[in-house]
This record gives structure tokens, sequence and C-alpha cells, in this order.
């Protein structure tokens, strides 16, 4: 297939099924947390174990991304994007039906270990069935747009569901969505590789999957400890070392999990990187801004979440823009001026006070930050993975879902800190306060996007 001819019936299947999975990944991250308060008071979890609804999830789904992405390249992509989104819908279903909060917090966990395979094998199904040109182009526009909307729509519909039905149709929802893009993506197998390529590192894969376990407990740590607390500097410590043995391993491994040469392919290198600085900025982005709107302007949750259609918009905008810039222009382009505008649009969200109207404070930098990332996130999925070598395409696709889920994990805890930090020495009323805080955190966002857009400017030129 060719960039010029018409995607194949089967092509088509298998894009559905990757947006959808894609969609899934970002939506049970951010679905979740409106309705923490509903299942606090149902399944009676403590303040502590409460927090656990999230951190299973990411736990699970951050540890083992890179074992997902070799998976594909071992067993095939179709096996393990089916099998995942199989295993999500069942899971999800037994979330629904919780009757303590221990079944739940399992239940996250294990979505997070289908996520943890969808998300790469998503990515890699695309590479596969859209090798090159404007259908490429196209086909990760829209895999992208499934991506964004997903972590936008979860905020819009959480409040809805946990408000006007219950928070059980939080955990329900994605459960359909999995299983439809398990029948599609079966029946559209042809258009993607599923032949055995080598074997698994498991020395590998377990370094791995311990030393990003260990990091991202260490932030996760965070919201209750100081960055400098014993616990938080020896969790960091340990991922460390885990990750040197990691390197030393895979470095006289003949199937390693990660072929570290990968990573200096320059635009391999350079997109995972960047990529990791807009899924902080984004993902800490929204969470100061939901609070905001809850905590200073006494927002529902409902409401709250519907504040954010204007992203969803911008977002469209942004991806249905690249796909046409793309092929002609290359991603240096789209890059520098779309991590530019996110970092315009997020210092426009720092500039909030306790008195700012929805428009100043929502629409205008909403539209200009989801745009930003929305012509941004396409062509580092795209990149990511188009100099990768056919065997390696699900390695390349999990290095990317890694660097988000770091990236994310890391850039949020973060500006947390930063935001509780700057609150505790505001002077004024809780509200002025808070505020304070929030702006203090959206110009660390603002900063992290504008180290994009200087990483952007030695990005290749080549044209994919």
């Amino acid at each position: 297939m060719t960039g010029d001819t018409t995607a194949t019936s089967a092509a088509k299947l298998v894009l559905i099924a990757a947006a959808a999975a894609q969609f899934l990944v970002a939506f049970d991250m951010s679905v979740i947390n409106v309705a923490l308060p509903d299942i606090q008071e149902s399944l009676h979890f403590s303040d502590a174990g409460l927090s656990w609804v999230v951190n299973a999830y990411a736990l699970a789904f951050g540890g083992l991304l890179l074992l997902g992405g070799r998976l594909c390249d071992v067993v095939g992509t179709r096996r393990v994007l089916v099998s995942g989104l199989l295993f999500f819908a069942c899971v999800s279903v037994i979330g629904t039906f919780s009757t303590s909060a221990s079944m739940l917090v399992g239940a996250r966990a294990l979505q997070g270990v289908g996520a943890a395979m969808i998300a790469p094998a998503g990515l890699a199904a695309l590479s596969q069935a859209f090798p090159e040109g404007r259908a490429r182009a196209k086909a990760f526009g829209i895999g992208a747009m499934g991506s964004a909307l997903g972590g936008a729509l979860g905020v819009v519909l959480s409040g809805i569901l946990t408000e006007g039905l219950s928070w059980r149709w939080v955990m329900f929802a994605g459960a359909p969505i999995a299983l439809v893009a398990a029948i599609t993506g079966a029946y559209g197998s042809a258009a993607s590789r599923s032949g055995s390529v080598g074997s698994l590192d498991l020395p590998g894969a377990v370094l791995a999957t311990a030393s990003i376990t260990a990091l991202i407990a260490a932030v996760i740590a965070t919201e209750s400890r100081s960055w400098t607390s014993g616990y938080v500097l020896g969790g960091i410590a340990l991922a460390l070392a885990l990750l040197f043995a990691f390197i030393l391993v895979e470095t006289r491994s003949s199937t390693p999990l990660v072929r570290l040469a990968i990573l200096r392919r320059p635009r391999i290198g350079l997109a995972n990187a960047i990529m990791c600085l807009v899924c902080a900025g984004q993902f800490s982005a929204f969470f100061l801004v939901s609070l905001y709107l809850q905590r200073g302007l006494g927002y529902s949750p409902s409401r709250a979440g519907l504040a954010f259609l204007p992203f969803c918009v911008g977002l469209i905008i942004g991806i249905v823009s690249s796909t046409k810039i793309l092929p002609k222009y290359g991603p240096r382009p789209l890059l520098m001026f779309g991590t530019a505008l996110a970092a315009v649009g997020t210092f426009g969200f720092a500039t909030v006070n306790a008195d700012s109207g929805f428009w100043l404070l929502i629409v205008g930098p909403s539209l200009a930050t989801s745009i930003g990332i929305g012509l941004s996130f396409m062509p580092l999925s795209n990149v990511a993975t188009a100099d990768a070598p056919v065997d390696e395409v699900g390695m390349a696709s999990g290095l990317l879902s890694t660097s988000r889920q770091i990236g994310g994990s890391l850039g949020l805890a973060a500006t947390v800190s930063v935001a509780a930090a700057a609150t505790a020495r505001a002077d004024g009323g809780p509200v002025e306060s808070l505020v304070a805080g929030y702006t203090q955190a959206l110009l660390v966002c603002a900063v992290l996007f504008a180290i994009g857009t200087l990483l952007s400017l030695v990005f290749p030129r080549k044209v994919t």
C-alpha cells in the first residue's frame, strides 16, 4: 500500500481498532477522577486508600508498556491488540460490579495491564497498515485524535455519568468500545503483520518493568511526602539502579526488549523527548484547570467537565490541520508552531485570578493550548515509528507510549508540588491562595511546552 492509494477495507478496520485503543487508554486515565468522591462513599475507601483507584492503573500501565510493545514484535500485533482489548473489556465489567475497595483497586490494576497491551499495539498496527505517505499521515491523525479526545472527553463524561447515573457507569463506559474495537481489529488483521519475530527478553522485561514501576511509585508518593524525603529519594535511586542494570542486560542480549541504538535515530529519540514534555504539560494543565474550576469558581463536576468542550474542539482543529500539513512540509514546522502555541495558551491559563470569567479563563487559552497540542501530537506519533525497522515497530511504539506515561506522571507530580508550595506561601484568603498556587504551576506547564519548542528547532527536516 502506498500513501496515495485508497486504504483497503481491512486497513480501515485496523484504523478503527487502533484509534479506539488510543481513545480507551487516555479515556480511562481521565474519566475516573471526578467520580472519586462517590466511589469513596460507596465502597468506604479511606482517604489514603482512595488514591489507589488512580495509582493502581498508573503503576500497571506504566510498568508494562515496554513489555507490551515488544510482545507485538514477538507474537504479533494483531494478537496483542485483540487480546488486550478483550481483556480490558472483561475487567471493566468486573470493576463495574465491585463490592469492596480491594476488588475495585484490583480491577483498576488489571485495566492498566490491558492498557499496556493495547497502547503500543494500536500504534504498531497503524504503522504496519499505513507504511507511508498521505494515508499514513491521515491514519496517525485519526489515532492521535482518538488519544487526545479520550483524555478530554473523559473529563467531560466523568461528571455527567457520575451525577446523572452512577460511578459504576464510569467503570463500564470503556467495555463496549473495547469489545467493538476487538471485533474490528480481528476482522482487519490482514492489514497488519502478525508473524512472530525473535523471542522475548524476560530479564530485560523484568528489569524494565521494575525500574518504571519504582519510578512511578516514587512520583506517586510525592502526593503525601516531600521530594526530599527518604522514601521518594530511595525510590528514585532504586529506579536508576534498575535502569542501569537494564541497560547492561540489553547491550548483551541477542533479542533485547529495547535495542538502545533505536534511540540514536534522531527523529525517534527527539520524538520521544518532545512527547514526554508535551504530555507533562497537557496532563498537568488538565488537572490544575479542573481544580480551579471546582475549588476556585465553585463549578459542579458536570459543569466543570462541560467547560472542557472548547479543548475538544481545539484538538480536532489541530489534528485535522496536521494531517494535511505533515506530508507537504514535514514534522518540524508543526512541532515548532504547535508547542509554541501550547506554551502561549498555557501561559494564558497562568494569568487567571479569582475574578476571571469563563471566556478569559477557559475559551481563549483552551483553544490555543489544544490546537497547539493537536498540531504536535500526530507528527510525534507518526515519526516515532516511521524510522523503526519492520521487526521493531512494536518496540518503537512501546517506547513512545512509555514516554507519554512517564512524562505525564512526572509532570503532574512536579506541578502539584509547585502548586502546593506556592499556595502555602501565598497571602490572602483560601481561594486567592489556591489560585496563586495554580498560577505558579501553570507557568511551569508553559515552560515545559517552551522547552519542547526549543527541541523542535533541531528536529530533522525529512518529510514523512
